[in-house]
């Protein structure tokens, strides 16, 4: 029998490769990638890990939860021209 992942999300020094910006990012950055929000992929890609799922349904509301994974995930080129467009209007901003 194998035993269940923890329910707690690991530490940002741990990372993964994001299938959706082709690099490493932690945890903590896939919980507000898409506007705050968790990314729609956050459940698929961290489970291995931790029980995502378990973890993300005791911090969102169910009306939360239905925003973040009930929608299709956006195509990987929408994504990048909006994480693009975001990032044009933030320069200077720093």
């Amino acid at each position: 029998m194998t035993a269940e992942p923890p329910a707690v999300p690991p530490q940002d020094d741990f990372q993964i490769r994001c299938r959706k910006l082709g690099q490493l990012i932690h945890y903590g950055y896939c919980c507000r990638e898409n506007q705050g929000m968790p990314c729609a992929r956050t459940l698929d890609c961290w489970h291995p890990f931790f029980n995502v799922a378990e973890y993300l349904r005791g911090v969102l509301s169910p009306e939360e939860w239905e925003a973040a994974f009930a929608a299709p995930a956006k195509p990987k080129v929408q994504s990048l021209l909006e994480l693009i467009e975001q990032a044009q209007k933030n320069v200077g901003k720093v």
